[in-house]
């Protein structure tokens, strides 16, 4: 029963994939301006203008490309627990680079929603893919992977 209920859920999920797959554009846009939505009261947002963002275009022409080095002021301030800075939840936890560039390892924040939006719901989407592909699978009731 739990195996027909969980496969049920991750069919699910193939179904938004495969919607994304479809419409690939309309769903970057639809995440980037939800994105900045979120953002427009940090001091990043309140700084270049999210709140005006309204196209692509207008994003591209508004929000420059920065390196790591000018971001990180504003991380530091992050780990230093200031609000409001990049993100508009609180940061609790930092991934640290293994130091590919300049030697030097950095600090990236991890909001709440990157933990569960990306790196959980990447988990998720392995095993719809594995059931995708492999329709007949028995792993579930075999407790594993074969």
């Amino acid at each position: 029963m739990i195996s027909f209920l969980v496969k049920q859920i991750l069919q699910k999920r193939i179904t938004q994939v495969n919607f994304f797959k479809k419409y690939p554009n309309e769903v970057q846009q639809k995440i980037l301006y939800n994105l900045i939505k979120k953002a427009r009261k940090t001091e990043y947002g309140k700084k270049y203008g999210f709140s005006t963002i309204n196209t692509y275009t207008q994003f591209s022409s508004q929000i420059p490309v920065v390196v790591y080095e000018e971001l990180f002021p504003y991380i530091e301030r992050i780990m230093k627990g200031e609000p409001n800075i990049l993100w508009n939840s609180k940061i609790q936890w930092f991934s640290k680079s293994s130091g590919t560039t300049n030697a030097k390892s950095k600090f990236i924040p991890v909001s709440h929603e990157t933990l569960y939006d990306c790196h959980f719901k990447g988990g998720k989407d392995l095993l719809c893919f594995y059931i995708n592909n492999y329709p007949n699978t028995k792993f579930l009731q075999e407790g594993g992977l074969p």
